[in-house]
């Protein structure tokens, strides 16, 4: 009777996870909604959509907020910068630009943690989750060596890439005070993907708005008590970024709704470092890729007449447009997270429903945001700085910027899918055509050729960015989801550590 009980009590345990977390797959009937072929089509779609939107936006949102806050903190570097002086801002948007290699090096290496942690959790192989957390984690550290090598010599490299010799000098002054958010970026997100697959992110929401609040108030007392200017700002954002990850750690560690996906340190995690490497690189070559693309668009800007000017208002510009990126990319962690979690449950037509739902709303999100910048185009730079011919720049590049954002309103939430499917390798190489051999050259051509300027080189980028998304539509469109379930199957039964390969 005693080991019937135990026995009863231990599936009861293994369940909780999906109860105490509201996995999507386990309590709202999505899939057998979408199949039950008795209800007329619209009906089915009306009530797909019901569950499906409760389901995006209790994960969006606070993903939304999360990735709004860690883009706020460069943010506001940025904008406390540009109060201290026109050199500063620049110093700053060139510091960040150039820390933007690492953080898409790790965000897009952390991906690969989505992918795996997103399926295993659906496929209720709850074990697993905590060994791949910590594996990646000990993959993005060791990456992370090099990187301050690389880091420590920006001074010349800013110079060999012709930038002004002021502007890199403050600029490389900046990055050694953020080169310890390194190591930061290689917990925080392995962290966040590991609890994004479980759909916990509210926590994650909470921690980073007092990280915010944190860095806001040390960075006012840096530069206005202490007069610590331009390193001070970098210091205290540097700062802010372990605060996260400490919280998130303790979070993690201490709570017990990870008590089945977390089990305490392991040396398993060190088995099969090469083999989680090679397959993190497609994911951090596909962010990277599509980080770095509107990145260059500032460090090219350092290339062309007036080059202050052109940084300023470029990077002003970037700055909004990061900002309503964060929105797509919390679409782009609710659909990755969704996508993954349905196929691993094995239900095709609910990974289907998940990938257009979200992709319609967060749509609709950035149509709205692209209308709200056209028409605060004239006021929208005093929020950085003062510089009424900065302002004019703003004003002139905002059309360019609205387009921008309505793109960005759609391609996100597809590499979302992309990521829960584990379509990464794909997208980097249309990512490397579409980016690289169509749009940078059309925009240096138009920029600096044709003497467009800022507006030739962003035209060329828009039209990369317009052929990516075209291409993700008809991929996504054309995508058998039961064979991608039965791949998400393989997948999983491959990197199980009762099975795994990773030693051969």
């Amino acid at each position: 009777m005693d080991a019937s009980n135990e026995q009863t009590t231990e599936r009861t345990d293994l369940q909780r996870p999906l109860v105490d977390q509201k996995s999507p797959s386990s309590d709202v009937g999505l899939e057998s909604i979408l199949t039950e072929n008795s209800l007329p089509y619209r009906r089915r779609v009306y009530l797909g959509a019901c569950i499906e939107l409760k389901i995006l936006l209790r994960l969006a949102l606070p993903a939304i907020l999360v990735y709004i806050v860690n883009s706020g903190m460069s943010i506001s570097a940025r904008i406390f910068a540009g109060h201290i002086g026109s050199h500063e801002l620049a110093a700053a948007s060139i510091g960040n630009s150039c820390f933007s290699l690492v953080y898409g090096l790790m965000l897009g290496m952390g991906s690969a943690v989505e992918t795996l942690c997103g399926q295993a959790y659906g496929a209720h192989r709850y074990d697993m989750l905590g060994i791949y957390f910590q594996r990646a984690t000990i993959v993005l550290a060791l990456v992370g060596l090099p990187m301050t090598v690389l880091y420590t010599f920006s001074y010349p490299i800013l110079l060999l890439l012709g930038e002004p010799e002021m502007v890199s000098y403050m600029g490389s002054l900046y990055i050694v005070g953020l080169m310890p958010q390194i190591f930061a970026y290689a917990v925080n997100f392995t962290a966040q993907k590991f609890l994004q697959a479980q759909s916990v992110v509210t926590p994650s929401a909470y921690i980073s708005a007092a990280a915010l609040f944190l860095q806001i108030s040390l960075t006012w007392m840096t530069i206005n008590v202490m007069g610590f200017g331009l390193m001070g700002i970098s210091y205290v954002l540097t700062i802010s970024w372990w605060v996260i990850v400490m919280a998130q750690i303790l979070y993690i560690t201490s709570s017990q709704k990870f008590r089945h996906t977390w089990t305490g340190l392991s040396w398993r995690s060190f088995h099969g470092l090469w083999s989680f490497f090679k397959l993190s690189i497609g994911s951090a070559v596909m962010i990277c890729l599509e980080m770095w693309y509107s990145q260059i668009l500032v460090l090219l800007a350092g290339l062309l007449k007036e080059p202050a000017l052109s940084l300023d208002s470029l990077s002003i510009c970037m700055s909004v447009s990061a900002l309503s990126f964060m929105v797509s990319v919390g679409f782009n962690a609710a659909a990755s997270v969704r996508t993954s979690n349905e196929l691993g449950a094995g239900n095709p037509k609910s990974a289907l429903f998940s990938t257009w739902t979200a992709t319609s709303v967060s749509f609709v999100i950035s149509l709205a945001e692209a209308l709200a910048v056209i028409a605060s185009r004239d006021y929208i730079s005093y929020i950085f700085t003062s510089d009424a011919d900065v302002a004019k720049a703003v004003s002139d590049l905002c059309p360019f910027l609205a387009v921008t954002i309505i793109l960005n309103g759609i391609q996100p939430v597809l590499s979302g899918v992309a990521v829960g499917c584990g379509w990464q390798t794909f997208v980097a190489y249309v990512n490397v055509g579409c980016y690289y051999i169509v749009g940078i050259p059309i925009g240096c051509i138009l920029g600096f050729t044709f003497n467009f300027q800022a507006k030739g080189i962003w035209t060329g980028m828009i039209g990369g960015t317009l052929m990516q998304t075209l291409i993700l539509l008809y991929v996504t469109y054309r995508t058998d989801w039961d064979k991608e379930v039965e791949k998400a199957r393989k997948r999983l039964d491959m990197w199980d550590d009762k099975k795994e390969p990773l030693q051969n």
